[in-house]
This record gives structure tokens, sequence and C-alpha cells, in this order.
């Protein structure tokens, strides 16, 4: 009797909702944790792949094109995605040549684009890529206006006078034509010369002369003290106005700094070369 009880009691422990919620939940328990192992494996393989950056995984695919880069007369041999932007190309470049991002122009059958690829722009293998820009020890420091040429300036700004016609510039104009200025040619438009343009003045009255060193991306401007190496890439903008009674010259202000108090101004630029300056120093000339 004792032993049939006992076996009694047995099956129903083995059979109550507590036992049997028991070994569900044991059950579910070592599933969960056989399930856990791969996937938290596939995760941690998840994250290694996010951790590597996205243009990594696309070089990675790419296809590659050896070609050459000019710098400063120099040919430097160069492997890169034949689908990369000019951008990233410039990103590539910098930690080579040392010259910033920002301050590079890459010449591939012209000025090419930040957007631009190498295969869209016809680059092929061993082909000459030329890269101008300067390195940022070699900018010039722009000097700083007086008080004085602050004031003038601003005056001039808020007029709505010729150039010509302003205070500012008339003392220099007024000393006339200069007798070994080049000839200026109205309504034409001529490229730059092999030789300097010679023969002008700034604001101090003394003669200016300009040479266009384009494969070294400077404009030298010359005078009897000294000649300024100034990279193109710093000029931020050319402005002109012909002199009202003599407009086959020109009054041109070089803006190397941000403000207009920062212009370089030349007078008694021949005005057929007006259009070849811009082109030059702001980057529409191109090599082929």
């Amino acid at each position: 009797m004792d032993i049939e009880t006992a076996k009694n009691d047995n099956n129903d422990n083995c059979c109550s909702p507590s036992s049997h919620s028991n070994l569900l939940s044991n059950s579910n328990s070592t599933e969960a944790s056989n399930e856990t192992t791969p996937g938290d494996h596939s995760s941690t393989l998840n994250n290694e792949e996010d951790n590597v950056p996205e243009t990594d995984k696309k070089e990675d695919l790419r296809e590659k094109i050896d070609f050459k880069v000019i710098y400063n007369k120099k040919k430097i041999d160069i492997t890169f995605a034949l689908d990369g932007t000019v951008a990233e190309l410039k990103g590539h470049l910098q930690n080579i040549i040392s010259v910033p991002q920002s301050m590079q122009k890459i010449m591939i059958k012209g000025l090419a684009k930040d957007d631009q690829t190498l295969r869209s722009l016809g680059v092929t293998k061993d082909a000459k890529v030329m890269i101008v820009g300067s390195k940022l020890d070699d900018v010039l420091a722009v000097s700083i206006p007086t008080k004085q040429e602050l004031a003038e300036e601003a005056a001039a700004a808020a007029s709505k006078e010729p150039l010509s016609q302003q205070k500012l510039h008339r003392k220099v104009l007024d000393k006339g034509v200069p007798e070994d200025v080049m000839p200026g040619i109205l309504e034409t438009q001529e490229p730059l010369p092999d030789y300097p343009l010679a023969g002008m003045l700034n604001k101090t009255g003394g003669k200016v002369r300009l040479t266009f060193k384009l494969e070294q991306d400077q404009l030298w401007i010359g005078t009897k003290e000294r000649t300024d190496k100034i990279p193109m890439i710093s000029i931020k903008d050319v402005h002109s106005e012909p002199i009202h009674d003599h407009p086959e010259y020109h009054i041109m202000g070089i803006q190397l700094g941000t403000t207009e108090a920062s212009r370089y101004w030349i007078y008694w630029v021949p005005s057929q070369y007006i259009s070849a300056i811009k082109d030059a120093v702001l980057g529409k000339w191109c090599y082929f």
C-alpha cells in the first residue's frame, strides 16, 4: 500500500501543471540560449561592417586606373578609382602634395569640376593630369590697409560715381597717361602676351608690371622695389572699369582679401587684355 501510494504521488508530481510549466520554462530558456549565440555573432559582424567607412567599401569595388599627376613640374604616379570624383581625388592628393583640397585646381582638358568623375573626363591609363595650387606656407600675407585707406575705400564704395571720377583714383589718373604704357585698343579682346604687361601705375603712382605664371598658378606684381609672387588661388576677385576719358584703358582692382579695402589697384591697364586677365586669375583658362 505504501508502495502504490508513492507511485501515485510521483505520477501526480510529474503531471502537475506546476511541473509542466517548469519544464516548458527550462526548455524555452535552453532554446533561447542556443539561438542567442549565432545571433550575437551575426550582430558583431554587422557592427564591424558598419564601422568600415563607406568610401573604403566603394574603393574596394571600384575599378582603378594608373596615371600621372604633374605638380610644380614634378610627375607623381597615382592610382585612383576611375569612377572617383574630382573632389575625392583632391582629398587623396592633399596629403601627397601638401596642398589643401580647397586650394587645388585640377586641369583635365580644362578646369575639372568637383562633381565630375575621371571616367567622364576621359582619363585613361598613363594620362597626365595637371594640378595647380599653393601650399599655405606660400600664400602671401595681405598687408593691412591704413585707417585713411579704409575711409577712402568706404567713401568710394558708397559713391555711385565711376571709379575714374572718385577722389581715391583721381590723384593717380590726373598725372596723365604714362609715356611707356602699352597701347590700349577699344572693343578688342586679345590673349595674354608671352611678355609682362608693363608701364602701368599703382595707387602710389609707382610703375607696375604684371607677369602671369600660369604653370605655377601665380601672378607676379612687380614694382621698382620688389616683386610679389601671388598665388592665383588666393585672389578673391578682379574688378575693373574703363577710365571715362580714356576708355581704351581700365582701372583694375585685384582683391587679395575678403574686403574691398584689400584691393590692389592698378591704373592704365590696356582694355584688350582685361578679359584674358580675369580668365587667367579666376581659373577659366585651361590646358589641352
